[in-house]
């Protein structure tokens, strides 16, 4: 049976104990956490949900009938190709909320940063770049909110694994004296429904399900290799002089054919757990696992490969980037 009572307090989704197979199992119904956030938060298990970005964007088309203050969540490392699109399923007030800015080099300032997403085309009330790791201004940003809201309610939004879940525990625990925690993991759709916070009497912090990104790596990987992927300290960025006929092959996971262009400069924002190395273009390493796809590299662009990272590029080229075929790769202006 279904619990219409009681809510997991992992991932908000509602309990039952009928069907081991559907999200909110549990094999009792006066626990707090379904078996996949007690698996998740105890053993690390994880295991995949039945939800879909249909009904994720119902839960955010229901936000936009409110006029609740949203903090829409962005990973500074994997900014979305086009961060306007939240604007399709809500027109609320927005705090833009940039997290993990601990992994960025701290020689980057935050108002380099702040500039290159005011060229974006996203409205939004305010904006911050946080870490919820180093605790890196959660009290800028509660003063944002506090002073921004127009209810109680306070929404959090943004993709799958951009840190929304890190960011809410860390605001309970600074401002309550609750224990209560959100089920966090690397891994994406932690997060199956509303799951509502009482921060204080005037304020309800509100997490959603965050939308999957179809063409994030995190998508094709497992577990293990996506604490790879993912950084947890400052990226040491490593920056390469290539020519035609070079290639660079990010571990297992990319392969980037210089094919037309002068001598460039390439510098890779990725973590510092993944390898990197430079092989002559008639190297076969990677070719036939991955599916190849040519970019034209305007100046001043980056090279995306979504969910794991950027390669900063200097000057115009064509290149020939291999990556797993569900993954997507894009150009845009630096962000650094």
């Amino acid at each position: 049976m279904i619990n219409e009572d009681k809510y997991c307090l992992g991932c908000g989704v509602k309990l039952q104990d009928s069907n081991m197979l559907m999200d909110g199992y549990t094999v009792d119904l006066n626990y707090d956490l379904c078996s996949r956030c007690f698996k998740l938060k105890n053993y690390g298990e994880y295991a995949t949900t039945t939800k879909n970005n249909d009904e994720y964007i119902e839960i955010l088309k229901s936000i936009n009938e409110t006029k609740d203050l949203v903090l829409y969540v962005v990973d500074v490392l994997n900014i979305e190709k086009d961060i306007t699109m939240i604007r399709n399923y809500i027109s609320n007030r927005i705090i833009l909320v940039v997290t993990k800015r601990d992994v960025l080099p701290l020689s980057v300032s935050d108002e380099k940063i702040k500039e290159y997403f005011s060229k974006l085309g996203l409205e939004y009330q305010d904006i911050i770049l946080i870490s919820s790791n180093k605790n890196y201004n959660l009290d800028e940003l509660f003063h944002m909110i506090k002073v921004n809201k127009s209810s109680k309610n306070v929404y959090v939004v943004g993709h799958t694994n951009v840190g929304k879940s890190a960011l809410i525990n860390k605001i309970v625990t600074n401002y309550t004296e609750e224990k209560h925690e959100l089920t966090v993991s690397s891994l994406p759709s932690t997060t199956l429904n509303k799951v509502v916070i009482e921060i204080s009497e005037d304020l309800n912090i509100i997490d959603t399900p965050g939308l999957v990104d179809s063409g994030n790596i995190c998508n094709t990987v497992d577990p293990v290799e996506l604490k790879r992927i993912h950084p947890k300290k400052e990226i040491k960025p490593r920056t390469y002089q290539v020519s035609e006929d070079q290639s660079l092959i990010i571990d297992k996971y990319a392969r980037i054919d210089y094919l037309e262009g002068d001598r460039n400069s390439l510098t890779f924002f990725i973590s510092n757990d993944l390898d990197l190395d430079r092989v002559g273009i008639n190297n076969d390493r990677l070719i036939n696992e991955l599916s190849g796809r040519e970019l034209e590299v305007g100046v001043h662009q980056d090279i995306v490969i979504n969910g794991l990272g950027f390669i900063k590029v200097v000057d115009s080229c064509k290149v020939k980037v291999y990556v797993d075929k569900d993954v997507e790769v894009f150009t845009r202006d630096s962000l650094i």
